[in-house]
């Protein structure tokens, strides 16, 4: 008998009998200065050293001002313009503060100041809160369009507002009241704040479905929910909007200005102005540094929150 050759051994696929490659070897990060030789003792003393001198460079660029106006207000008036100026006074005095605080009745406007801006920014957190949380979790009809119309209100320029205001604030319509010199002129045009309500809004999407529904399924309602859940997450992003609105009231010039000819009733930002006539450049210079204090100081006390806030949208929580 004759044999039959066996069938030829079939070979697996080429693809399934050779070896995945290896992945890729990370690229090492080029930089200026090689690692091997910030290793090194010559290294770090060089990198160091170009370190704190671009940080001193920074802080002098910063700082310098602000030593120059508190310095200015201690000096007497013709060291204040005299050429070439002195780094350090010749004669050391707080004549600028104490007259400044007295001529220019800084506590006066300061006071008037802190009440624009207290109301301003207690009407904004309660407003824009309460439209953001409806607009991002209550989901109303239309909502999307409401919020296109409110966004839309940032491409207009703030001067091209100036007139339509006043007219209201001069004759409110339906109740025909004149609020010319009162407060609630700086407070309510102050509510309506598209960026800060846009800001809550966007916070408030990042919070989890998965919170609010279990809040709901404890018998917790919307306002409950608000209060109890979401507004305890967002203090950060709540910070940052009390500071843009605390700032935003205590620097304006031109809508105070429009609205209180009452002089006894000006915020600092106006008085500034209007009574550094009369009265000499130290004493300009110390009223100055007197109104900058708040804000320095409300910076110095928020600044984690500025932080916290600003990096609060950067990822979804």
């Amino acid at each position: 008998m004759t044999q039959t050759a066996p069938p030829p051994v079939q070979q697996p696929p080429a693809a399934l009998t050779e070896r995945p490659a290896d992945p890729p070897a990370e690229r090492s990060v080029r930089t200026i200065v090689s690692p091997l030789a910030l290793a090194g003792r010559r290294g770090k003393v060089t990198y160091w050293s170009v370190f704190a001198l671009v940080v001193l460079l920074f802080a002098f660029a910063f700082l310098f001002p602000v030593y120059w106006m508190v310095t200015g207000a201690m000096k007497p008036p013709e060291e204040v313009v005299r050429t070439p100026p002195t780094l350090v006074p010749d004669q050391w005095q707080v004549t600028g503060y104490t007259d400044a605080w007295d001529l220019m009745r800084l506590p006066t406007h300061l006071w008037n100041t802190v009440v624009q801006a207290t109301g301003a920014w207690v009407l904004q957190i309660i407003f824009c809160t309460a439209a953001a949380y409806a607009l991002s979790k209550l989901k109303p009809a239309f909502g999307k369009v409401i919020l296109g119309g409110i966004l839309a209100t940032l491409m207009v320029p703030v001067q091209a507002l100036v007139v339509p205001k006043y007219l209201t604030i001069a004759d409110m319509p339906l109740i025909h009241v004149n609020l010319l010199n009162d407060p609630l002129a700086i407070w309510l045009p102050a509510v309506a704040n598209a960026f800060n309500l846009y800001l809550l809004k966007r916070f408030f999407d990042q919070i989890p479905r998965d919170v609010l529904e279990a809040a709901e399924i404890d018998g917790a309602g919307k306002l409950r929910t608000l209060w109890s859940i979401v507004l305890p997450l967002s203090r950060p992003v709540l910070g940052v909007v009390s500071i843009f609105a605390l700032v935003a009231v205590w620097q304006d010039f031109l809508w105070p200005l429009m609205v209180f000819s009452d002089t006894d009733k000006q915020p600092i930002s106006v008085a500034l102005v209007q009574l550094s006539q009369n009265v000499p450049l130290t004493v300009l210079i110390g009223a100055m540094v007197i109104a900058s204090i708040p804000m320095v100081l409300m910076f110095l006390v928020f600044q984690r929150h500025i932080i916290a806030g600003i990096s609060a949208g950067s990822t979804k929580g």
